[in-house]
């Protein structure tokens, strides 16, 4: 399966990502695809360079973006948030006011 995902670089206590398209058996720093941008999580705001025409190039070929890589593509514009799922409680059985003698 092919993947987006974030390969760190950078040094020791300062990472830096690029945001890559691989095979999903790969190691997170080892062979690559392509580099789609970057991602810089020490400016204010956080710096995020994506070439937008190929991330969605990749999407339309079916790749799958990892939790932060989507998070890193709505941010920059290439994809829409989806809605939070939220799970409705299951309805207790109401207590029963009979009580058995």
């Amino acid at each position: 399966m092919i993947r987006i995902r974030l390969r760190r670089t950078g040094k020791k206590g300062y990472p830096l990502y690029r945001v890559v398209v691989a095979n999903s058996p790969d190691r997170r720093d080892g062979r690559f695809i392509e580099t789609l941008g970057s991602y810089d999580p020490h400016q204010d705001p956080p710096r995020v360079t994506i070439n937008a025409d190929r991330a969605r190039e990749w999407l339309s070929k079916g790749a799958q973006p990892s939790e932060a890589a989507e998070k890193i593509l709505v941010r920059a514009g290439v994809l829409e948030r989806k809605p939070p799922v939220v799970k409705k409680k299951a309805a207790r059985p109401a207590a029963s006011t009979d009580s058995a003698e």
